[in-house]
């Protein structure tokens, strides 16, 4: 089936172009990228070097730039890099010709490949074909095989090996390169500036088909490569099989030797068994992960692109951060936002709920990171960084953004008034109590977040006598084209909920738990006299609520005086197409335009409000929102949803789930800076547009519920989910919505579809009408 921005699929479990286009290149080496949740490689040519921004991004190797403030993964030497030679001119896919072409994303199992025949001036068509994936059953390992096949008789010279000269996109990172050999294997050790991270990348090469008559080792400008000369007959295939493996003193303390014995272990084992172990890990994440949909495979493949990308970007093996733009680059340095917990983990939550515990005892390893930012700023208690590595200490820079018209660096406050994301988190953690009913893990790490984020909210509060209320000022909300606002309704909301749920865990403790109590609060230096100040606050905090008449609820205070004009008409007033349009002089700063919108964010997150509501918000909200950010699309097409605006819903879910594959991202430029990359939040967003969207799922207390609604092309959506270690497997067709439970599984489900209630055993498959 041919999609969109010159792209195929045959049955949903792939995405191929039969033409290659110079034009896109930025963009599919994102979108071809294979990785593991360790690494991420780039869906670049392995003829290609840096200055086409190839990449292998490596978990947990944050370091500055020299000379620069961004603290940031490391782009690592590659390993892979082959370039072929016919007849003395070098094979590109921007010169010579270009006889056939064929680049393809296997979904399955994270299989990239591309077919390429191609001839220079000299008319000897050669054919290449090359396969590669970042394994899942050895993280450290990148595999590929690189197979020429020749039409007629040619000489050709292969050079293979490491090219250290490594895309970095805010600057050099290595202090220190050194090039080796040692018993046929090659290898790149570097050092990096700031912290000192050995990092250290080997390859291991084995040859068949044809035999060099040359081989020479070339060493230059940080590559370090083999020179092979072949003389190829007509018909004969040659096969080049590459093991890159690549180990930072972070993954071990001698990570050279590591690097040296997988390299030798990953040859003697050969590709395919790799190959085969690697695709029954992909076997065992597909099983609980995948999403069906039936009549309409357009879609089909575009979730399961967005599913897989959402995967790779994970790092299920650890316990770090989700990056905004995963391993596809470097672009917000790998390090995790606030929609790392509300758009990343549900469907981890609900698939495989061991990564959403760890990416919520993340947050737990975190916490001298966010208090020593409470501290900074003269609070107190667990106020979380917006930009989040491994230490939990601030990675944004204050300064961001350029005014493109003055040169002159813009000063945003997403560091210090984006305060919801520590009720986010809190948000977070609940949402794992809930799901997983694991009281133990609040106890061992929870309570202490849950404790902390309440004691830098009461910092943080204030209290108005004269309107006998709490309120948060000098707020930026996930709309951060208002910043320096009162009263965001977002972070209202969030604020209370946390202060709830901080007393809900305290309470238990005290009945259940005195003693862990006592032993928590003498830690973190409170005594059970706090809990007094956070039911004052749940008590008394406003909270603005929708209009008796018109249902709307204000986005902060006075911000329906701002000047109501439409995006449309404010792009019209940007004196240079990458103008910033928010703080501080932006021109969404003084209108009710927003990046996105909180009220309806709030909405995604807290089922609290009724569907007049969220209808006449999103009616109000939806033409004056510029979706400045990835996250917004996702976001109104799940409102839509819950609001019967079936038609919009549809049409905001195709536009959230290929702002990649289709290059839709309405920006890759804004206020001068590059913001490219995979959008893993908006891939996140997917599983909830599909899940709590359109199969129209809840949970409550220890029931499930769906009002599913499809759209009219499909025929059948199928899922599984996890919920308090029961995996229950659901399809649902325009009439009948069918629930399966594994026969492990440990006790009954409670469902409710629409008003019928049901109870799903262990084996047990029931039918419901809907």
């Amino acid at each position: 089936m041919e999609l969109k921005n010159n792209l195929f699929t045959d049955d949903g479990w792939q995405i191929y172009e039969r033409q290659f286009d110079p034009e896109q290149f930025v963009t599919t080496g994102s979108n071809y990228l294979i990785g593991n949740g360790y690494l991420g490689y780039r869906g670049t040519f392995v003829e290609w070097e840096a200055d086409r921004f190839v990449g292998c991004n490596v978990t947990d190797t944050w370091d500055t730039a020299e000379g620069s403030e961004w603290r940031e993964l490391c782009n690592v030497p590659n390993g892979l890099f082959t370039q072929l030679f016919v007849e003395g001119e070098q094979l590109s896919g921007f010169e010579g010709e270009t006889l056939a072409f064929y680049r393809q994303l296997g979904l399955r199992y994270g299989l990239y490949e591309r077919e390429h025949t191609w001839q220079g001036a000299h008319h000897k068509p050669v054919k290449i074909s090359v396969e590669r994936f970042a394994s899942y059953d050895n993280l450290h390992l990148i595999a590929m095989r690189y197979q020429i096949t020749a039409e007629q008789d040619t000489e050709i010279v292969v050079l293979t090996g490491i090219d250290g000269r490594v895309w970095s996109l805010n600057g050099e990172h290595f202090k220190s390169y050194r090039a080796f050999e040692e018993d046929g294997l090659i290898a790149v050790e570097t050092v990096t500036g700031e912290f000192g991270i050995q990092i250290d990348v080997v390859e291991g090469l084995a040859i068949e088909g044809v035999t060099p008559v040359d081989r020479a080792m070339v060493e230059r400008d940080k590559h370090i490569l083999r020179g092979l000369t072949f003389r190829l007959e007509a018909g004969d295939t040659l096969s080049l099989f590459k093991y890159m493996v690549v180990y930072s003193s972070n993954d071990d303390p001698a990570p050279c030797e590591r690097a040296l014995a997988d390299a030798r272990a990953a040859l003697a084992t050969g590709y395919e068994a790799l190959k085969a172990a690697h695709m029954a890990h992909w076997d065992r994440i597909w099983n609980i992960s995948d999403i069906e949909i039936g009549g309409n495979l357009e879609v089909q493949a575009i979730t399961r692109f967005n599913l897989y990308h959402a995967t790779i970007a994970t790092p299920a093996h650890a316990k770090l951060p989700i990056g905004a733009r995963g391993l596809s680059c470097q672009v917000y340095q790998g390090a995790a936002f606030w929609d790392q917990e509300t758009f990343n983990m549900p469907m981890f939550l609900y698939t495989r709920p061991e990564v959403a515990r760890n990416l919520v005892e993340y947050r737990y390893d975190t916490l001298p990171g966010a208090r020593k930012k409470a501290r900074d700023l003269g609070y107190y208690g667990a106020f979380y960084a917006w930009t989040s590595g491994k230490t939990g200490e601030e990675l944004f820079p204050d300064y961001f953004f350029t005014d493109v018209l003055t040169g002159r660096k813009l000063h945003n406050h997403f560091n210090s008034w984006q305060i919801h994301i520590s009720p986010d988190i809190v948000y977070a953690l609940w949402l794992y109590y809930e799901v997983a009913g694991d009281w133990e893990f609040m106890l061992d790490y929870g309570a202490e977040i849950a404790f902390e984020v309440a004691q830098f909210l009461v910092s943080r509060i204030h209290f108005k006598k004269d309107k006998h209320r709490y309120e948060l000022i000098r707020l930026l909300g996930p709309d951060e084209y208002h910043e320096n606002v009162d009263n965001n309704v977002y972070t209202m909301y969030l604020a209370k909920f946390a202060f709830e749920k901080a007393l809900i865990i305290f309470r238990r403790m005290a009945t259940e738990n005195p003693e862990q109590l006592d032993a928590l609060l003498a830690k973190i230096g409170i005594d059970r006299s706090a809990t007094e100040d956070w039911q004052d606050i749940v008590d008394l905090i406003y909270l603005p609520q929708p209009d008796p008449e018109t249902k709307l609820i204000e986005q902060f205070d006075g911000f329906f005086q701002l000047e109501d004009v439409t995006p449309a008409e404010l792009r019209a007033r940007l004196l240079h197409p990458e103008e910033y349009w928010g703080w501080p002089n932006g021109v969404a700063v003084e209108a009710q335009v927003l990046k996105q919108a909180d009220v309806l964010q709030l909405f995604a997150l807290l089922d609290i409000f009724p569907p007049d509501v969220m209808r006449a918000n999103y009616e109000y909200y939806e033409p004056r929102t510029e979706h400045g950010s990835s996250l917004s699309p996702s976001v109104h097409a799940l409102i839509a949803t819950k609001a019967g605006l079936h038609d919009a819903a549809y049409r905001y879910f195709m536009e959230a789930s290929t702002i990649d594959l289709y290059n839709m991202s309405k920006k890759v430029m804004s206020g001068g800076s590059f913001l490219g990359g995979i959008h893993t939040a908006a891939c996140g967003g997917v599983w909830l547009m599909l899940v709590r969207g359109f199969a129209g799922f809840e949970v409550h207390g220890d029931r499930l519920r769906f009002n599913p609604v499809l759209p009219a092309t499909w025929t059948s959506l199928s899922f599984a989910l996890t919920f308090r270690y029961n995996v229950l497997r659901i399809t649902i067709t325009p009439d009948t919505l069918q629930l399966s439970s594994d026969e492990g599984n440990p006790a009954p489900v409670h469902v409710l579809v629409g008003e019928q209630e049901v109870v799903v055993a262990p084996g047990q498959r029931v039918a419901v009408t809907i």
